[in-house]
């Protein structure tokens, strides 16, 4: 181990297995060591017998509930937009061959305490039963201009300066009601608060545009995809990855502590005694503690069912999104879904999650409005963990952290993290056009 890398990773986190596949290719020489002895950190995919001991103490599940090596639950469960950011990542650094993806067939919203399929174009508008009748024409006009809108063809701009006007403002000129406006930026442009009102509107219109583009990538009911055997595939795929091009990947490297210089730039790790030198240290926020801060916690329910979840069409993956106002907080809630056919679980088994970021100390109440929309459940969980942001200054001391998980069921926010840390790393931006027919996804059998 007593060698010199330019980076070494620390954590088989998503994040990390991202950076350390990219970086890799970029022609940089990666270690990756975990203290686990298992791939994913916080993001780990458990099966049925690690899942009870979790949460029950001991591995012995009820034999009612199938196979324990049918389970594959994602802790950290996202969808992928389509043609999202992730996907160009995954087409980019040429891991789509290690894996297989399906369509996703629902995504929903719940709205006036009714979950609603999320109408996303002009003719989902006119025949959605969420909008009343004068509000689904002024909806469609909405979707038309969102649509036909080219950021290089000033004729398509309806003499409007998306980068001037707010989205707000933007809105404002469709007369949208309130709850319209709540799914559209919630459910459509995947915000996950209200502050994207008072932005300039271009970035509201993107998202749309994304959304209605991946929705008519795979005709599937939804614009998500979702890799066969869940997210676990991500970090092996990438683990791999990074190997072909020279990487060397460690788990199950106890006490990872890294070493600082008398100027406090990291120089090096230690782990067993011995120390391998580096250039920059890339790690999740458990590695070093002494450089976050707590911002908040994310409450979760783990479901097993024996049905979909409700008014979802009978969906065997879906995403609900609960927007804030709709339940009087703070922050959206999410519901996940996932199911033997996406081989995540058993025969005629659901594993749905109940996601949102605590603002009590009482998971059980708080995510009730989202548990209450699954229907019967034959096995449930709860837990709370925190999320932390990194406080450091990577320029001066080379350690690039990660930011915990959030509570949305995609991966918007997540790839945006690791975007950003891909280029304070290399001072490049990563080029993420790439020919999106690399990585295709089968409809639901």
């Amino acid at each position: 181990m007593d060698e010199e890398y330019d980076v070494i990773v620390l954590g088989t986190g998503l994040k990390e297995c991202i950076l350390s596949g990219i970086l890799s290719v970029d022609g940089l020489k990666v270690l990756h060591m975990d203290k686990n002895d298992y791939y994913g950190g916080d993001s780990s995919s458990l099966n049925l017998n690690q899942l009870w001991k979790r949460f029950r103490g001991d591995d012995d599940p009820p034999e009612k509930l199938g196979a324990s090596r049918e389970y594959n639950v994602d802790m950290i469960p996202k969808f992928m937009m389509a043609n999202g950011a992730l996907v160009r990542v995954l087409i980019r650094a040429n891991v789509t061959k290690y894996l297989n993806f399906k369509a996703v067939d629902g995504s929903f919203v719940y709205n006036k305490g009714k979950v609603y399929k999320v109408p996303a174009t002009d003719v989902e508008a006119l025949k959605s039963s969420i909008m009343g009748l004068f509000e689904k024409r002024r909806a469609r006009n909405f979707f038309v201009f969102v649509q036909d809108f080219e950021e290089t063809d000033p004729k398509t701009h309806k003499g409007i300066n998306l980068e001037t006007i707010t989205a707000k403002e933007l809105i404002a000129k469709y007369e949208l009601e309130d709850d319209t406006i709540d799914f559209i930026g919630h459910a459509l442009a995947l915000y996950t608060d209200d502050s994207y009102l008072e932005q300039p509107a271009m970035e509201f219109v993107k998202r749309m545009k994304l959304y209605a583009e991946s929705l008519a990538r795979f005709q599937s009911g939804s614009p998500y995809i979702y890799p066969l055997y869940g997210l676990a595939e991500l970090p092996q795929a990438f683990a791999r990855l990074s190997a072909v091009y020279g990487g060397t990947y460690m788990l199950n490297k106890p006490d990872c502590k890294v070493e600082f210089d008398g100027e406090g730039k990291a120089i090096g790790v230690t782990s067993e005694g011995e120390t391998a030198k580096c250039k920059k240290v890339v790690c999740d926020p458990s590695y070093l503690p002494d450089k976050v801060q707590k911002v908040g916690k994310v409450a979760r329910a783990v479901c097993i069912m024996s049905h979909p979840i409700p008014e979802t069409n009978d969906s065997h993956s879906a995403q609900v999104i609960l927007p804030q106002k709709q339940l009087g907080r703070k922050s959206d809630m999410y519901l996940f879904c996932c199911s033997y056919a996406h081989n995540v679980a058993p025969k005629g088994k659901y594993i749905a999650f109940v996601l949102t970021e605590a603002e009590t100390d009482n998971p059980e109440e708080e995510l009730k409005p989202g548990v209450d929309l699954l229907g019967p459940i034959d096995e449930i969980f709860y837990e709370t963990y925190d999320r932390f942001i990194p406080t450091n200054a990577s320029d001066s001391d080379h350690c690039y952290i990660s930011t915990s998980y959030d509570a949305s069921t995609h991966f918007e926010s997540t790839v945006t993290d690791v975007l950003e840390m891909y280029t304070k790393i290399t001072g490049k931006v990563l080029d993420l056009s790439v020919d999106l027919s690399a990585a295709s996804a089968g409809a639901e059998q």
